[in-house]
């Protein structure tokens, strides 16, 4: 028994709309972190139902390259936001644009 592609590409297009409002919604710096790499892995599985539709390998090598990103993209964040909460002890957005130059 095989699960039709449009039942991936519906779950890849509820869990970005999720990470879309979860960022929009949310004032801490690390849920929207985590918001932002669930919309990522939304993205992968896209790529990855696509790949496995067209029968080609593009798909899977983009996915590799797209959790490079949000791996980079997780330390240079989460170092940024130790930073601060070590500064501030707390990690809103809202209290960071008073760190204006």
């Amino acid at each position: 028994m095989s699960i039709p592609s449009s039942w991936y590409l519906v779950l890849s297009a509820v869990l970005f709309g999720i990470g879309a409002l979860g960022l929009l919604v949310r004032r801490n710096v690390l849920v929207m972190f985590m918001c932002i790499e669930l919309m990522l892995n939304a993205a992968n599985l896209t790529f990855v139902t696509f790949s496995r539709t067209l029968g080609d390998i593009g798909g899977q090598a983009d996915v590799f390259f797209v959790l490079v990103v949000a791996a980079a993209e997780v330390v240079v964040g989460l170092g940024i936001v130790v930073a601060i909460f070590r500064r501030r002890s707390t990690a809103v957005v809202d209290d960071l644009s008073s760190m204006k130059g």
